[in-house]
């Protein structure tokens, strides 16, 4: 069994207050988070906020004693007018000690304004590229949307540098917008994976239901078995989505990370 950085993406506490997201975060056990840069849904951190607000949770991530070995910043990165957007993000991110940096390729919560084919993705990537030499980061691409499996990033990515440019595989996206049912997908992209969404899903295919890990029906001890055989040595970073009508409470919020955490523990991981 490799040993894994375990992460928790902000993203888990969408409606609430980064303060609230890393307090919660620190509580359940947990010494990793990814921050969240997500405009028009989670914007926990944002290159528009002020540079003393960007100081404060900086400062309250160091005193929890929390590090940031990962950044959401997602922005579709076809649409030319986006991309600023997501050079200031790669910038933030560097900000708060971050080494990889995760989007989809279009809009994850915005509408797209602009779609593209494999010509224009692989344009935009150029573009970001000298920012990740700059900041000595990499560039995680989330399976989402329209590019929902590793087999279809991987046939955008595939002559990049795999230090700079690899497949964020979030465990239920493949299934959510995909329909992957099996294990055959991750086979297939495995050696372009560089960092992985660990999110569960529950009730059918296509309904909006992530649940605490463990709580729902992907299989993840089949997940990290492929990893693990591969050698693939990838940060696994939780992400807690609930239903459509979203969390209840923090309460809510902190049970479903302290569930994900006892859930990993139980397979053998360490916080």
């Amino acid at each position: 069994m490799i040993k894994r950085k375990i992460i928790v993406n902000s993203n888990c506490y969408h409606g609430y207050s980064v303060f609230d997201a890393l307090k919660g975060i620190k509580d359940a056990g947990f010494h990793n988070v990814e921050l969240t840069a997500t405009k028009g849904w989670t914007e926990h951190v944002f290159p528009t906020h002020s540079f003393s607000d960007l100081l404060k949770v900086r400062n309250y991530i160091e005193k929890l004693g929390l590090s940031v070995p990962s950044f959401s910043g997602h922005t579709n990165i076809m649409d030319e007018e986006r991309l600023p957007i997501f050079f200031e993000n790669v910038a933030l991110a560097d900000f708060f000690g971050a080494k990889t940096i995760v989007t989809s390729i279009g809009e994850a919560h915005l509408k797209d304004k602009r779609k593209g084919g494999t010509d224009i993705i692989r344009e935009s990537i150029d573009k970001i590229i000298p920012y990740l030499e700059k900041y000595d980061m990499s560039l995680s691409l989330e399976t989402h949307g329209d590019h929902s499996t590793g087999s279809i990033i991987k046939e955008i990515i595939k002559d990049y540098d795999k230090k700079r440019i690899g497949i964020c595989y979030d465990t239920a996206n493949v299934i959510f917008y995909g329909a992957v049912k099996d294990t055959e997908d991750l086979k297939e992209s495995v050696d372009y994976v560089n960092y992985l969404h660990i999110k569960d899903k529950a009730g059918k295919e296509n309904e909006w239901n992530f649940p605490a890990l463990g709580k729902g029906w992907v299989d993840f001890p089949s997940i990290f078995k492929v990893l693990d055989e591969s050698g693939n040595n990838s940060s696994l970073s939780i992400e807690i989505e609930f239903t459509e009508k979203g969390s209840s409470s923090i309460a809510e919020v902190n049970e479903a990370v302290r569930e994900s955490a006892e859930y990993l523990k139980g397979l053998g991981y360490d916080l």
